[in-house]
């Protein structure tokens, strides 16, 4: 490379040459502030910064509209300063203040100001771009989604589902990949194989080459790449070769020393800094409004102190048993999903093999398809990507229902849910929802085998952020999906068993007991009481065995003379238990039934609460839970390690 070529002979015109070079003179000061408020102790945590590459964000902000979005890394300062120039929003963000622009919640990787998104983990920010990507395709006004990766992201897996994706579906979304030759300290020599570029072209996506070098390649590029994809809704690929100038973070660099002085010697930001005449204009007033930042944030009051929470569902349906005894579970849910698609066009169906003919594995979305063109979608088998786009549509205030067809695949796309989903409204200091609804069938009993027969509740319960509901077959299911379609803000994972959708749903209660009811506080549960007010036991169960745990009501009764009660919760996370302890003390032992293993589980937290009470005398808890197995496809030795009514009755008459 030339370095006489860097800045000379420009064809930008003069003002936005102007524009660009202030952006990127005041990213490199700000992060160099930040470096130096590190170096004294005046900062908390880590920074990534941008140094030797503020020209990407520069540039690639000359071609944005209003309503354009973009997401970024954790090395996101100059693509935020760039986007918003609000120094003080990100100083003080980092100083964890609350004129932070998110609070001080978030921190230097963590931003979120009027369409712009960043987030720490590498790749993961990919689909959820797609998915803001596709809001936009679907409002029609041209506007679109660009997210900024570094070459150490090709690593990630979810790259290439988003790529398939958004080649397929047409959406209007740009990959940049600033290409600075490192991932943290390791070189791209020792870990990347293969062309950069060819990995998005194998997706029959347009690709681009340019560099920081050649600015008005750059720009030019840029401006071309941006209209293509603005004007015509498909993906393009952009790779910006750049150096680093700066550490990974703060001061860990093992670089060779030559190599970082010869980039420093042809950086184009140092160049033009020695030889524009308008830079001393910017650098005063650049230094001016740095230096009134960090004062005003100074005396500003550290973040303020929250307690983060769900927002409450507003149950406004009563909960009732359905009328209709011949309607199963699966086909009911199936009606609920017509019913409220019907209702709200901005509910879509996405998943894998969920149009019709085929409907689902389960055929839950049978007929959507049809009576929904273009609302109900066929996903590739890339779990992460799909429920990421959720997340990205989601944010853009539409509906998202993503189907993951069996539960035991959740786990592929537990960073979407846990460093995604769940964290965009707290870290972004209540500034965005992500009221996405992921659905998965759970349990074993279809002879389905250790990788699609498992119940994986347990890695749900309690993540910040999610709430988790358990369906069952006492109520129907419209009434609980209305409810979190109407008034949830919150990702919501809902569990269905895959048994109970050939079950029928229950009308009315057993022999001798009352009808059902379902207290109506933030954590419901279907209720049977015995007709009588004396109560040997309570058992508490939730989802797929409410079926079971029913049956089991009427055996110790009527064979046993054990009267017993139940309590069926529909959201099992977040959970409290203190509504139910009048119910729970009538009795002299609990039962608490899972069908998963017993370790560490739902039956383990109520337990904790209940004991934290420290109510003094109390009915002794027991668990009943499958054995600590994966799941055999042997008909035989599955029924040995699940849950069954034999099994509950014996542990209860033993237990007495």
């Amino acid at each position: 490379m030339q370095t006489t070529s860097l800045i000379q002979n420009l064809t930008i015109p003069k003002e936005t040459q102007d524009r660009i070079i202030y952006k990127a003179l005041l990213t490199r000061r700000v992060e160099e502030t930040l470096l130096e408020l590190y170096g004294k102790g005046e900062l908390y945590g880590t920074v990534h910064t941008c140094l030797g590459q503020e020209f990407t964000g520069a540039i690639i902000n000359e071609f944005l509209r209003p309503g354009d979005s973009i997401f970024s890394n954790h090395r996101c300062h100059g693509h935020f300063l760039s986007f918003t120039e609000d120094v003080v929003g990100l100083i003080g963000e980092i100083y964890g203040n609350s004129l932070g622009v998110c609070g001080g919640k978030g921190g230097s990787q963590h931003l979120c100001k009027n369409g712009f998104y960043s987030n720490g983990i590498q790749g993961g920010i990919i689909p959820v771009a797609a998915g803001l990507a596709w809001a936009k395709k679907l409002k029609d006004n041209e506007n679109i989604s660009i997210v900024f990766i570094g070459d150490g992201t090709l690593g990630e897996g979810v790259l290439y589902e988003t790529l398939n994706i958004v080649s397929k579906w047409n959406l209007p979304l740009i990959i940049i990949v600033e290409n600075n030759l490192y991932s943290q300290s390791t070189s791209q020599n020792e870990v990347l194989a293969g062309s950069i570029c060819d990995r998005a072209s194998a997706f029959s996506i347009r690709t681009e080459i340019s560099s920081i070098w050649d600015i008005d390649h750059f720009f030019r590029s840029a401006e071309q790449l941006i209209d293509y994809t603005r004007t015509t809704s498909k993906p393009s690929f952009f790779r910006i070769d750049s150096y680093r100038l700066g550490p990974h973070s703060k001061g860990d660099d093992h670089r060779q020393f030559k190599e970082m002085e010869h980039y420093k010697s042809i950086d184009p930001l140092n160049l033009i800094i020695n030889s524009d005449k308008n830079i001393p204009i910017f650098e005063e007033e650049i230094s001016e409004k740095i230096s009134q930042a960090v004062q005003k944030i100074k005396q500003s009051q550290n973040a303020e102190s929250t307690f983060f929470s769900l927002t409450p569902l507003k149950w406004e349906n009563p909960f009732s048993l359905t009328t209709n005894n011949s309607l199963r579970f699966g086909q009911a849910i199936n009606e609920t999903f017509k019913d409220l698609m019907l209702e709200n066009e901005k509910i879509y169906f996405i998943g894998e093999d969920v149009r019709s003919p085929y409907g689902g594995a389960f055929k839950i979305s049978q007929e959507l398809s049809s009576k929904f063109p273009g609302r109900v979608l066929n996903t590739p088998i890339s779990e992460a990507a799909i429920v990421g786009i959720g997340n990205g549509l989601a944010l853009e205030g539409y509906r998202p229902i993503i189907e993951i067809m069996f539960g035991d695949f959740i786990t592929l796309a537990l960073d979407q849910i846990i460093n995604h989903a769940a964290k965009f409204r707290y870290m972004y200091n209540e500034q965005v929802r992500v009221p996405i609804i992921i659905r998965t069938p759970m349990g074993g009993g279809r002879g389905y085998g250790p990788t699609h027969s498992q119940t994986l509740d347990r890695h749900l319960l309690g993540i910040p952020g999610i709430r988790v509901v358990a369906l069952n077959n006492l109520i129907h299911p419209k009434s609980v999906y209305e409810s979190l379609l109407n008034s949830s803000e919150d990702p919501t994972v809902v569990l269905e068993n895959k048994v109970l959708y050939t079950k029928y749903l229950r009308t009315t209660a057993p022999e001798g007991f009352r009808s059902c009811f379902v207290n109506e506080k933030n954590y419901p549960a279907v209720i049977i009481e015995p007709e009588t007010h004396y109560v040997d036991i309570t058992l508490i169960t939730y989802g797929g065995l409410s079926e079971l745990a029913f049956e089991i009501l009427s055996e110790l009764f009527s064979e046993h003379e054990i009267i017993a009660q139940l309590i069926c919760p529909i959201q099992i996370y977040p959970f409290e238990i203190s509504p139910y302890l009048d119910l729970i003390n009538k009795s002299r032992a609990v039962f608490l039934i899972e069908e998963g293993q017993g370790f560490a589980n739902f039956s383990s937290e109520l337990i904790s609460q209940f004991s934290q009470l420290n109510l003094g005398k109390s009915p002794k808890f027991h668990r009943i839970s499958a054995d600590p197995s994966p799941i055999p496809s042997s008909k035989s030795l599955e029924n040995l390690v699940l849950i069954s009514k034999e099994k509950v009755i014996n542990s209860i008459i033993q237990n007495l």
